[in-house]
Formats: structure tokens, C-alpha cells, sequence
């Protein structure tokens, strides 16, 4: 999977969850985030990789998954994706329509879900749902145990925000 957008969008936080579900699935896994220096609004891309097998590299070129949060990341990685692969894409972030029909792609305003119900920020983990409801990346129940336990102590209060998000996405 390959998730890629700005900096400061939840990037690499959407790429951890997906790592840890796969990981709580007892998959073997990889999560590499690649950002810019200058991170906040820079660009941010984040590969990982499931995977009954071994992994022999990190690196995703072709992704079988693809999250676009923006359009210069669309733009970069939208050809990148395997014939019969899935592509999420922002559509409130990107106007632009893919014209591959060769890939499965779903168009879903996440940031526009996440103002209107009072979760701004969280367009990554609608997204995230979304990704999970049409690829099954991993169980539900890996999922949820990702997301409790990426969000960190001090941060509880996001959980049920998130959970909510990835609702959202889920049911779109």
C-alpha cells in the first residue's frame, strides 16, 4: 500500500495503523515513511507492505494500494498502481478524475465528511476506512486494536474521533 499527500495530513499515521493491523493479524510487515524536510505541508508518502510471505524489500513501487490526500501526490503515483489494484482518492483535495480503467478507484470528499461532521483532521482515517472496507486489508477486529493503540495515552480523547472517522469511510 502507498498512502501520499502533504506533510501535516496523517500520512505516515494512516500507514502506521494499516502496519499495525497487519501486524496484529500476525502478518508479516513493513511501514516506511518518506517526507520532505520540511514535513508540515511538505510532501510525506508512506509505504507498507502486508504480507503472508516474507518481505524482501520496504520499498513500494507498485502498489496494490493507493491513498491520494492531494493532488501533486495523485498526479506522482497514480500510474504507479498494479492492474486490478485500488485507489482511494480525496475528491474534495482533487478535482481531477483518473482515467485508468484498469484499477478500481473510489472518489470519497473526506475532507469534506470530516468538517461537516466536526472531525477536521481526520480525512486520513476516512480514507483509511474506505481502504479497509474494499480492500480487507485486515480484520476489523486487527484494525480497531491498530487504531487503540497507535493513538497515544496523552491523546485518548482522539479515539472515539477516530473511530468515528473510520465509520465514515467504512460506510460511504
Amino acid at each position: 500500500m502507498l498512502f501520499a499527500g502533504f506533510g501535516g495530513q496523517g500520512v505516515l499515521f494512516s500507514g502506521k495503523i494499516s502496519a499495525y493491523a497487519g501486524l496484529y493479524d500476525n502478518k508479516n510487515i513493513t511501514w516506511l515513511p518518506s517526507y520532505g524536510p520540511e514535513m508540515r505541508g511538505g510532501t510525506a508518502n508512506c509505504s507498507v507492505c502486508i504480507s503472508d510471505n516474507p518481505i524482501g524489500s520496504p520499498c513500494v513501487v507498485s502498489p496494490n494500494a493507493f491513498v491520494a490526500l492531494n493532488l501533486p501526490s495523485f498526479e506522482r503515483f497514480k500510474n504507479s498502481v498494479v492492474p486490478g489494484g485500488t485507489m482511494v482518492v480525496d475528491s474534495s483535495m482533487i478535482l481531477e478524475k483518473c482515467d485508468r480503467t484498469d484499477i478500481r478507484i473510489f472518489y470519497i470528499p473526506a475532507s469534506q465528511l470530516a468538517t461537516e461532521n466536526n472531525i477536521d483532521g481526520l480525512s486520513n482515517i476516512i480514507l483509511l476506512g474506505k481502504l479497509f472496507k474494499e480492500t480487507h486489508f485486515c480484520t476489523a477486529e486487527s484494525l480497531e486494536k491498530a487504531l487503540t493503540n497507535c493513538i497515544p495515552q496523552r491523546k485518548q480523547h482522539l479515539l472515539e474521533p477516530n473511530r468515528k472517522a473510520l465509520q465514515i469511510g467504512i460506510n460511504f
